[in-house]
């Protein structure tokens, strides 16, 4: 149900040639543990001027619009919020507005849904939107993907955290550290139920990017 709508948003928005990156919930998915989801985000590489132009790709989509006032409403929040009918799922079209959000979607990683490219928010970018936004929901979705892929890049992921530490006089590289620090002490309990030492632990893999 979210596949099927997940390559027909994609496919239209190559077609029209607006960038984006999927995050939230379903971004989620693809790199940590399944979890109950009832919406899609999508970050677009375009300002609120191109909105004609989404709303076009909207409709031909054959989503309903959120909104009775939807200029004004994009105008106040940046995101176009849709509807499918039929099946109850929304979709979040949100414009991007920082240097941050165009970095990502240049960064955005393809993954291929039964022929059709679809492209997700980078494993390190996710962790970044989930720390700044810092929701009980959002760190434990950091805590199970950073468990379940080792190998990311943290010094991409602390510089991001360090510019918005400043930008919104936050503890977002705090979050970070203390995530990093549950999961090494996860990862000890785990070596000491098998007998093993921190130079026994494999690395996990990142799953495959098809779908």
């Amino acid at each position: 149900m979210y596949k099927s709508l997940i390559k027909r948003v994609a496919a239209e928005l190559d077609r029209n040639k607006i960038p984006y990156m999927i995050i939230g919930g379903q971004a989620v998915l693809l790199y940590g543990e399944p979890r109950l989801t009832k919406d899609i985000d999508i970050t677009l590489g375009v300002g609120i001027e191109e909105l004609p132009v989404v709303k076009k790709s909207v409709r031909a989509l054959r989503l309903s619009i959120e909104s009775d006032n939807i200029d004004d409403f994009v105008r106040n929040t940046m995101v176009l919020p849709a509807k499918e009918d039929e099946t109850g799922i929304r979709v979040d079209f949100v414009f991007t507005f920082s240097p941050f959000e165009r970095q990502a979607i240049e960064r955005a990683r393809e993954v291929i849904f039964d022929g059709t490219p679809v492209r997700f928010a980078s494993l390190e970018d996710i962790v970044i939107l989930k720390i700044v936004a810092g929701r009980p929901r959002d760190i434990e979705d950091v805590r199970t993907i950073l468990l379940k892929n080792s190998g990311f890049d943290r010094r991409y992921i602390r510089s991001w955290l360090e510019e918005f530490d400043k930008a919104l006089d936050e503890k977002c590289s705090r979050r970070f550290e203390d995530i990093l620090a549950d999961i090494a002490r996860i990862s000890g309990k785990r070596l000491a139920r098998l007998g093993g030492t921190a130079k026994n632990l494999r690395p996990i893999p990142r799953r495959k990017s098809r779908s």
